[in-house]
């Protein structure tokens, strides 16, 4: 076990390897990754310049992670999302020191977390607000046109 890795440029690029060499072999992300990917060693470069950009804001990252998870929308679930968080826990905790692990984790919750609110919740959301709106205006007309006084 190797626990004293940084948030550098080499220990992202370990962390890349190993967490994807995982995921790679995760009974249920291993499939949609497999099939969504098809060329690894490309890959694992334009991820450790994900967590570059992110951890150390190198700028090396010029893709777009949104639209490039929504390819692959139906066959992603919130629950994935878990999963894939469960592992990069699982290796950040092994490989990297305790400070690295809790600053990459926090940083993998967010990303997993806007990611999902722009792949599940997005749409939905919208229509709930416009219902709100449309019901406010509706149930209050009066105070809609003294706001506007």
């Amino acid at each position: 076990m190797d626990d004293d890795r940084q948030v550098d440029e080499e220990g992202l690029s370990h962390l890349v390897t190993l967490f994807y060499a995982r995921v790679r072999e995760d009974a249920e992300l291993g499939p949609i990754f497999n099939d969504a990917i098809s060329d690894w060693p490309e890959h694992l470069e334009k991820l450790a310049a994900f967590w570059s950009s992110v951890m150390l804001t190198s700028g090396r990252y010029k893709g777009q992670p949104v639209p490039a998870h929504l390819k692959h929308k139906s066959r992603i679930t919130p629950a994935l999302f878990d999963r894939w968080l469960t592992l990069w826990s699982e290796t950040t905790n092994e490989i990297m020191s305790a400070e690295a692990a809790a600053a990459l984790q926090a940083k993998a919750k967010r990303i997993a977390e806007s990611l999902q609110l722009a792949m599940f919740f997005r749409l939905d959301r919208q229509r709930a607000e416009g219902s709100a709106i449309n019901s406010d205006t509706l149930d209050c007309p009066r105070r809609r046109v003294q706001s506007h006084a």
